[in-house]
């Protein structure tokens, strides 16, 4: 029995460590897109106010927004600042809102799960191997033109741009398991100092 519960506990420790350190990963992207997409702007006022503007620097733009959207919403979750309506919980007791933040977690974790299944069957990478990465192959046979479409202006493989969708399911899915498991009372409940915003009102 306590082997058991050793191994469990094991697992839910490994679980929050794989999720503080996709957290630290993900601090660091949305440091760098941060900076890039400053610099793309800056880009864009200087190129058209000088007569010669750069029309890939507007859709790079906004493929930089996309991803820092997913990215942050997901290191958001990990660090509790989602939004929350808590008219109800805010009467309960101490045990009905530990329950209520554990059915909360659930939801996400569920919801992360979902996401990935949907990714899986939308960008069918086995579909892809199998027609042995032939992109107009595939698209005859299966009509999912995902791998033969390119962007606008960058002339950029759409399927690389939406690589942030799995990306988002798998991290979503790893930090609302993270949230289950303090909720449940698994592991301690962390906090992460590198984050500057504790709190959900810091954000607003």
């Amino acid at each position: 029995m306590e082997e058991h519960a050793l191994k469990r506990g094991g697992f839910s420790r490994w679980v929050l460590d794989a999720s503080d350190f996709v957290l630290g990963f993900e601090r660091r992207l949305l440091s760098g897109l941060m900076g890039l997409l400053i610099v793309l702007v800056l880009l864009n006022v200087v190129t058209r106010y000088g007569g010669f503007p750069l029309y890939w620097v507007d859709e790079a733009s906004v493929y930089c927004v996309v991803w820092l959207t997913f990215i942050g919403a997901s290191a958001m979750t990990r660090l509790r600042l989602d939004f929350a309506v808590t008219l109800l919980t805010d009467k309960m007791g101490a045990k009905a809102v530990r329950v209520a933040k554990a059915s909360a977690s659930g939801g996400v974790l569920l919801l992360g799960l979902a996401l990935l299944a949907m990714c899986w069957l939308y960008m069918d990478p086995v579909g892809i191997v199998r027609w042995g990465f032939d992109a107009k192959e595939y698209a005859a046979e299966s009509f999912n033109f995902l791998y033969t479409e390119r962007t606008q202006t960058l002339n950029w493989p759409v399927w690389a741009i939406q690589l942030i969708l799995p990306i988002f399911s798998a991290t979503l899915s790893l930090h609302a398991l993270s949230n289950l498991i303090e909720d449940l009372g698994l592991q301690p409940r962390r906090t992460h100092t590198e984050f500057h915003v504790t709190n959900a009102d810091a954000v607003n």
